[in-house]
């Protein structure tokens, strides 16, 4: 396998290395993404401030949606009037991606639709998240294959049969695929999160293997890392006065710094794995019984 075994994180050069090659650039055993979404609200300069914010985090790329409403949804959902409300202009991504890299910061979307992954490609976008929902979205999925670029999947709801077809799809034009295991409930509870999943992920397929999180906290993420997560996935928002349209399964700026803090301490304490004498223990060499 390309990812850690089930239970295990690598650590350091061998872990960056890995991720490097998935398309995912990182100086650390995780990857961790502060999903902005629909956050902004439909407003551009809401959505920079909520990168300004990101920014103070420590988090290795932030994610938008792109999409046309009209080709997300039908006009009858119970959310089109919602999404209506938070699409961005096309033109307003390439200012939000040059934004984002003054800050030495990834910048990546879930398109939604053809023409989103059309303008997308066209401002260079290195990255592209599949959403869940759309795992079972065969048109779209060859069309993000097509681009032959790196690909976050998050598979809620998907069950094996599901994330294989969509994998294949995917595996035809580009090898660089993270697959997300998700719960698609919002807010998800801590006893409904399923982290075993990441497991099964990590033994059927060759892949990095992380989490996209919708509990209200940093606990269950913080246990996916230590269950072989290579990548964490957090809605985000400013502070809790942010009136937002996923404030319920978003964490605040104050939460997602102690997040990355708490990861990179994991990172560190899970070591590289060395058996035998490690720098820790050479004082106490001196003690050892040897055979006789």
């Amino acid at each position: 396998m390309v990812g850690c075994p089930a239970g295990k994180l690598l650590k350091g050069k061998k872990m960056q290395k890995i991720l490097k090659e998935f398309g995912l650039n990182t100086d650390n055993s995780v990857y961790v993404i502060a999903e902005i979404g629909l956050n902004h609200g439909g407003d551009i300069d809401v959505a920079k401030k909520l990168i300004d914010s990101a920014a103070k985090t420590g988090v290795d790329a932030v994610k938008f949606q792109t999409y046309i409403t009209e080709k997300r949804v039908p006009k009858d959902s119970p959310i089109f009037g919602i999404l209506k409300q938070c699409e961005l202009p096309f033109d307003a991504f390439k200012e939000l991606k040059n934004y984002s890299e003054n800050y030495g910061i990834e910048f990546f979307s879930t398109p939604f639709d053809e023409e989103s992954v059309d303008y997308l490609e066209n401002i260079d976008c290195n990255i592209y998240k599949i959403a869940s929902f759309d795992v079972v979205n065969n048109t779209l999925l060859k069309k993000i294959a097509s681009t032959k670029k790196a690909v976050i999947m998050s598979v809620g709801m998907s069950n094996i049969d599901e994330i294989n077809h969509a994998y294949d799809i995917l595996k035809t034009a580009t090898k660089k695929i993270s697959l997300l295991h998700c719960i698609s409930a919002y807010p998800t509870s801590e006893m409904d999160a399923n982290l075993a999943a990441i497991f099964s992920l990590k033994q059927n397929y060759d892949c990095v293997i992380g989490q996209s999180d919708h509990t209200n906290d940093i606990i269950v993420p913080l246990y996916a890392v230590a269950a072989g997560a290579q990548v964490v996935e957090k809605h985000f928002k400013i502070d809790d006065a942010m009136n937002c349209v996923d404030a319920p399964v978003s964490i605040t700026e104050l939460q997602l710094k102690k997040l990355v803090s708490e990861i990179r301490r994991i990172e560190s304490i899970f070591g590289n794995g060395q058996l035998g004498i490690t720098n820790a223990q050479k004082g106490t060499v001196v003690f050892r019984r040897y055979k006789q």
